[in-house]
Order: C-alpha cells, then sequence, then structure tokens
C-alpha cells in the first residue's frame, strides 16, 4: 500500500519536459510510482488543477542559529522550498571554541541582522566539532539541511582574538587547515568564505576571513578537493572586476569545485555591469574553473539603519563611523564639519556604493520614538522641503532624535519592466542560479526570504516572463545538480519525495508583516505565502495549506553520503 497517492494534477518534473496529467504515489520516503496508479494508499491527495513539483531548493540560507528555536525553518517550507543550504558567507556556527561564542553571537547580530537576545536565548553553544553542531539537528528539522563550513568560525575558533587584524602564522594556517578537514569529513558541505566590504563584526571590524592573505583563502579551498559531495561559496565583495574573477576561478581550480558567488543583482539602468560581472564565469570556464553567480529573482526592498549600520558601512569612508560606541557615533553626526565630510565621501564616484547616496528618496520606514511616528512612510526629500533642510541634514536629525534607531528604505531598484525582463534572461542563463534569499538572516531588513514564490507568482502567472517548466527546473534540478545532491532535484522513481503541490492561477507572494515569534519576544519580517496546498519532504506531509502538520522528516544533508562531488574541467591538472 501506498502512504500518498496524489493523483490527477500535472506533473512538473524538474527537468524543464513539459508538464503531463498523471497521478504519483508515495512509500517509504521515495517516489513509489509516476502513472496511471490504482495501488491503494493511506491517504488520497485530489491534485486536479494543480502542479505537482519537485520540492524547491534554497542554496543560501543562514539558518544555522534558527534551527535551534524552529525547527520548521520558516517561511521557506511554507513556500515550497524542501532542501536549504546555511553556513554561507563564511557565518557558521560550528566548529565552536568555548570563547567564540560571544564573538560569533555579535557578528552574527550585526553582519546578518540576528537579533542578539535571540541568539543568546535561543542557541546552546555547546558544542565544539562540526560533527557535534549537526547532530544536534538531527531528527528536529522540517525540511532537509546542509550547511558549509564557514571560514569566519574557523579563524575565530583556531586565532582567537588574533583572527580580526591579523595575518594567520604557518601553524595557525596548519591548524585551520586541520579542523576544516574534520569538518568536511563529518559532514560539512564544503568552505564558505567572504572578502565583501558590507561584512563587518559587532565591533565594525572587518569579519575575520576579510584579514586573511589569498594564500590562506587557497589553502583552505583545496582541502575541499579531498572530500566527497563538497562545494565553494564565496563574496568577492562590491564593484568587483577581473581581479576578483580570476580570484574566484583559482578558487575553483584550488578545490576543483564550482564555485558559486553572491550576489548578482540585475538592473536595466546598469547592464553593463552585470555583463562584467557574469563574465567571471567565461574566464573560469576559459582556464578549465567554474564560476555561477547566485542572482536575486526579484526587486530588493531593504531597511536600514545607522544604529547598527549594516549597507552605510559599505559608503566610501564611512565603515570608520560603525566603530565607534553609539553615544559617541551620536555626537560625532551633530557636527556640521563632520556631515559634510560624509557628504563629500558618499558621493565619491569611484565608490561603487554612490548610487545609494541619493538621500532624498529615502523613505522612513519604522520610528523608535512616539514623537516620529509623523515621519513614517514619508520621504527624506519631503521632509527635508517642509523642514528647510538640506536631504542628509534631515535623514540624520531623524536618526539622532531615535537613537540612530529609525529604519530607512532606500527606493526599490528594479521594478520595472525592463529589469524584470532582464531578471528572465538571466535565470535561463547557465552561468547563474537562482537564490539569494538569505532566509534566517536580516530578519529586519530584507523579504527575499520568498523567492520561490516570486518568481512562480511574478515571473511566471503575471509577467509570463518563463514557463512553468522553466521556472521549477531553475529552482530544482539546477541547484540539486551545481551541489552534487543525491536523489534530488527531480520527480523520479526510486527519488526522494520532496514534494509541492501548488495551484498556478493563485501562486505567489501575501503582504510582508512583522512577525514576534523570536526568542526573547523579538520580531523578523515575514510572509505567508499564497496557492501552496501540500508540501512533502521525504514522503511526509509537512505543510497542508499553509499549516505546520508537526512532522519533521527533514534529513541534515551530509557532504559525501548525501551528496556527490562535482569536479570542474581543469580542477585535477591544478
Amino acid at each position: 500500500m501506498l502512504d500518498y497517492l496524489i493523483k490527477g494534477g500535472t506533473l512538473v518534473d524538474g527537468t524543464g519536459k513539459p508538464g503531463r496529467q498523471t497521478d504519483i504515489g508515495i512509500r517509504d520516503g521515495r517516489i513509489a510510482a509516476i502513472g496511471q496508479i490504482a495501488e491503494a494508499a493511506r491517504e488520497t491527495i485530489d491534485a486536479k488543477g494543480r502542479i505537482v513539483a519537485p520540492g524547491f531548493i534554497d542554496v543560501h540560507t543562514h539558518y544555522d542559529a534558527q534551527a535551534f528555536w524552529d525547527g520548521t525553518l520558516s517561511p521557506s517550507p511554507y513556500h515550497g522550498v524542501t532542501t536549504v543550504v546555511a553556513g554561507n558567507c563564511g557565518f557558521s556556527i560550528a566548529p565552536l571554541a568555548p570563547e567564540a561564542g560571544e564573538y560569533l553571537m555579535k557578528m552574527l547580530a550585526r553582519v546578518e541582522g540576528m537579533p542578539l537576545e535571540s541568539l543568546e536565548k535561543g542557541v546552546p553553544w555547546d558544542w565544539r566539532t562540526f560533527g557535534e553542531y549537526l547532530d544536534k539537528l538531527e531528527h528536529k528539522l522540517s525540511i532537509n539541511a546542509g550547511f558549509m563550513v564557514g571560514h569566519s568560525a574557523i579563524r575565530r575558533t583556531v586565532m582567537g582574538e588574533r583572527a580580526v587584524g591579523h595575518a594567520a602564522t604557518p601553524e595557525e594556517l596548519a591548524k585551520m587547515v586541520q579542523v576544516l578537514r574534520q569538518s568536511l569529513a563529518e559532514g560539512g558541505l564544503g568552505f564558505s568564505s567572504t572578502i565583501s566590504s558590507t561584512h563587518n563584526d559587532a565591533d565594525g571590524n572587518p569579519v575575520p576571513s576579510r584579514h586573511a592573505t589569498k594564500d590562506e583563502m587557497l589553502t583552505l579551498a583545496r582541502q575541499c578537493r579531498d572530500f566527497e559531495g563538497t562545494t565553494i561559496e564565496f563574496l568577492p565583495g562590491v564593484g568587483w572586476g577581473e581581479t576578483e574573477a580570476n580570484y574566484m576561478a583559482d578558487l575553483s581550480l584550488a578545490a576543483n569545485r564550482p564555485v558559486n558567488w553572491n550576489v548578482l543583482v540585475p538592473n536595466s539602468q546598469n547592464i553593463a555591469h552585470a555583463e562584467q560581472q557574469l563574465n567571471a564565469t567565461d574566464i573560469a570556464r576559459a582556464r578549465g574553473a567554474e564560476v555561477v553567480a547566485l542572482t536575486v529573482p526579484q526587486p530588493m526592498t531593504i531597511r536600514i539603519n545607522l544604529h547598527a549600520g549594516f549597507v552605510f558601512d559599505a559608503i566610501h569612508n564611512w565603515a570608520r563611523l560603525f566603530r565607534m560606541p553609539i553615544d559617541e557615533r551620536i555626537e560625532y553626526l551633530k557636527k556640521p564639519a563632520n556631515r559634510k565630510q560624509l557628504a563629500e565621501d558618499a558621493q565619491n564616484p569611484a565608490s561603487p556604493m554612490v548610487m545609494l547616496a541619493r538621500w532624498e528618496l529615502f523613505t522612513v520606514d519604522q520610528v523608535h520614538s512616539p514623537k516620529l511616528r509623523k515621519w513614517k512612510g514619508r520621504t527624506i526629500g519631503d521632509i527635508a522641503t517642509e523642514l528647510g533642510k538640506e536631504p542628509l541634514d534631515a535623514l540624520l536629525d531623524i536618526a539622532i532624535e531615535d537613537d540612530l534607531l529609525t529604519y530607512f528604505m532606500p527606493p526599490t531598484m528594479g521594478t520595472d519592466d525592463a529589469t524584470w525582463a532582464m531578471r528572465a534572461k538571466l535565470w535561463k542563463d547557465d552561468r547563474t542560479i537562482i537564490g539569494a534569499s538569505d532566509a534566517g538572516a536580516h530578519l529586519d531588513m530584507i523579504d527575499t526570504f520568498a523567492f520561490s514564490s516570486q518568481v512562480l507568482g511574478e515571473g511566471v502567472r503575471k509577467r509570463k516572463l518563463i514557463s512553468v517548466e522553466d521556472a521549477i527546473h531553475q529552482l530544482t534540478e539546477v541547484p540539486a545538480k551545481l551541489y552534487g545532491m543525491k536523489e534530488r532535484g527531480r520527480l523520479e522513481v526510486g527519488w526522494h519525495a520532496d514534494v509541492v503541490v501548488f495551484d498556478l492561477e493563485t501562486v505567489g507572494l501575501g503582504e510582508t508583516y512583522t512577525k514576534f515569534d523570536l526568542p526573547g519576544g523579538a520580531g523578523r519580517l515575514y510572509a505567508d505565502a499564497k496557492g501552496i496546498d501540500h508540501v512533502f519532504a521525504n514522503g511526509v506531509e509537512i505543510v497542508s495549506h499553509g499549516k505546520d502538520t508537526g512532522a519533521r522528516p527533514g534529513t541534515v544533508l551530509r557532504s559525501g553520503l548525501h551528496t556527490r562531488t562535482v569536479e570542474v574541467p581543469g580542477g585535477r591538472a591544478a
């Protein structure tokens, strides 16, 4: 007898082939049959008029901490995601030295927008090895989750306070190699790192991985070639060019693995920049390497403040501001001469962040002080005109009165039809992979966690920029192949029964709102899914009509056991 019979739906198998109306049978966690099925089942689901697809795969999340207090890894499964990869950007929380936990907590609070009180109250911080960390998550998750081994965690664990501001000694590098190799042997999916100027710790200093030499980076990447089913994830920075493209190719050749880099943000106003970044793949392939861009599939609406400083600190010469204590920072921002210098620095034409400094276009999104509620929802330009001030002065005055806690929204880029058309072209380009959800991170800043619903609702249903078959192929088989995931990413007899059933006529994204469900009572941006009827992980229903079933059948994915090696053409000879 089957466990489930999903009957009469349009099966879109993940390969890109045309959908077909048929049945699918599930037994013992696997797809037992596809076709006209007469066998009885314990439960039958009428999927007539619905799409039946493989569960979606999200390769860029930061669920490393949330996994301890929320086994559903919400909101991902509600949007049809059944497999995630975490530990990206070098920001895993394993391995862990006893004295490293406090630093990593504060770093994550700053650079990944996770409330510190939630990290303190919701995470035990009592493991040491990567394997011990993975063991703690077994049998506790709704969906499948694999974890990269983060460079900053390795560096802080091995080097202690020297991880920030110092190059590694030969002895420290040898110890890092040892720790990484142990972590990969225990199931880490690969090595992740960042050199991006947007990544700074709680003290405003570059995170540990940004202090590594290129030799250290290549030495650590090289360890992946000795472990089956591992890969590389990397952030090259902001406004990078051919030098960084070759850097990523070097990483790929050293590891004999593809490099998935973050992040390509389409914008029809700067098509040349996207082409330059895509050229990194062409440069890599010419050298026998493989470099693939993670591309954001929807407009990015962000919320930023001068308290945390994330994004602001990437503006030319502004990082120093966020190394000051809050009281000192406020006093600094009050002085006209300092404001004049900040304004000039922000307009530096050589800075890739110069486009951000259109202060008049910022909107006041959230305020802490009740006295400032009158400005909520208004643009800085309008407020400045009303007050007779320069836009930057108006923004800074509001922020100072609010102890720098005011959230401002820069204008949302990429809502125009030309950018949507550009996205659709990128989705089908083999130099990209859809993702960059950052689910589990930037909880007060962005809502990209619902990328799958955006692709299906906006890209397929509303704008008809891509067929449902192509969209599902990009959300399933493409990431599964890049990461070497065994028997996932397609609906095929004998494969794991990760399945989503949805209504193409209604699928999409609900309203974004703040949900106060984190440890310590902290809030996070959240959005419900529309049109997702059923979600299965490993043959067990985990979501039924938007509700958690309480089942926790997710597999903690371990390299080699659940993933196979994806080599690059020139890797063996490197």
